[in-house]
């Protein structure tokens, strides 16, 4: 492990407190590189040099002090991590005075290197471990890179995951850095057993454990799931957030495809759900399966006679019954019943429509080309 000027002052300023006499801090070339008098930074050290060279400690007497190059009286300890020497903290004062708290000091000091190389070995393992999952969710490693990157990582990529996007509003001055982080964190602990990565200032992508059940019992518990989350968001004071689900594809080479599915939820429901802050693959599964044609000529061919009625419906009344037919399945009475109109006038619009589309809302092939149309054209 690496000694800086940061890590050796922060041992400097803790041990003075502790103590009160001058601490000073040399690397393991024994260079000052923290101390209590700043006049000393960036001096080499005799006293120093000698622990390291001897593998030991060394008091410096005051008679001592006289023939050494940047040398006061006191004692200097070597700084351990995993085994090997560090750098050497340095007590200025009397060896006979100092020496009974010179160990509490050496401990103390090794005590914050430890908690610094902890902290550092998490943050390096949080940071492969986003790497890894922004890789695996966009595709871009084989099974075999997959499969030796989760052992690296100890990461079980056999439990069946989905998908799920986090995104902020854009024009929310108050998203930074520090939110988002604090999004990962609630997210991020063990008892959920979530796998979080960063995306963007303004997304989060989620690989939860996947709720075994029939369509409406997982819905209802992705549900609860979500609410809690968002409860959990305002309480720490963030707003503004929308949550997508995905559609779950076993087997860990189809995660790709469950957080395509969690973008093209969110895509639909921040468009066509503006009021709505949780959006979920199983109550926006057709359109969303949809949404693809849009962008090839199948879909234009499709949406063609439905564009037309939008056109020359100028005052949407044929769209609005169209819309009410789809609604009640096909069924003239229930339809004609909610809006409130006699089925011969039921029957004359539904005319009006075929004439206009080429397309029979009588049939049900027809119904349903018209439908499909309707929800394509949503995009």
């Amino acid at each position: 492990m690496f000694l800086d000027h940061q890590l050796a002052q922060q041992i400097v300023n803790r041990t003075m407190d502790i103590i009160g006499n001058n601490i000073n801090v040399m690397n393991h070339a024994g260079t000052i590189i923290a101390s209590g008098d700043t006049k000393r930074l960036g001096k080499l050290h005799d006293g120093a040099l000698l622990a390291i060279k001897h593998g030991d400690t060394v008091e410096v007497s005051l008679s001592d002090a006289s023939s050494l190059k940047g040398v006061k009286p006191g004692i200097n300890l070597l700084l351990m991590a995993e085994g090997e020497i560090i750098g050497v903290v340095g007590i200025t004062g009397d060896p006979d005075t100092i020496r009974n708290y010179a160990a509490l000091v050496k401990m103390t000091a090794e005590m914050i290197v430890e908690q610094a190389r902890l902290i550092e070995q998490l943050q390096w393992d949080r940071r492969h471990k986003e790497e890894f999952i922004t890789a695996w969710t966009n595709n871009k490693l084989s099974i075999v890179e997959l499969q030796n990157w989760a052992s690296r990582l100890s990461i079980d990529i056999a439990k069946p995951r989905i998908a799920a996007v986090i995104r902020f509003d854009h024009s929310n001055s108050s998203i930074n850095h520090n939110t988002i982080r604090q999004v990962v964190e609630l997210l991020d602990y063990p008892e959920l057993d979530n796998l979080v990565t960063v995306l963007s200032l303004t997304e989060v992508v989620v690989l939860k454990p996947h709720i075994d059940g029939d369509r409406q019992d997982f819905s209802q518990k992705e549900n609860q799931r979500i609410n809690q989350l968002s409860d959990r968001l305002e309480q720490n004071g963030i707003y503004d957030v929308h949550i997508a689900l995905g559609q779950y594809f076993p087997g860990a080479e189809n995660i790709p495809l469950s957080f395509q599915s969690a973008l093209q939820v969110m895509a639909y429901g921040q468009q066509h759900l503006p009021n709505k802050k949780k959006f979920l693959f199983d109550e926006v599964r057709l359109p969303v399966l949809l949404s693809p044609l849009g962008d090839v000529w199948q879909g234009r061919q499709l949406c063609e006679p439905y564009s037309r009625l939008i056109e020359q419906d100028k005052s949407g009344q044929l769209t609005k019954t169209l819309h009410a037919l789809f609604e009640h399945q096909g069924n003239l009475k229930k339809c004609a019943d909610s809006l409130f109109i006699h089925r011969n006038t039921l029957r004359y619009r539904l005319d009006k429509i075929e004439k206009i589309t080429t397309i029979s809302p009588h049939q049900f092939s027809g119904l349903v080309e018209l439908y499909i149309a309707s929800q394509i054209s949503k995009k």
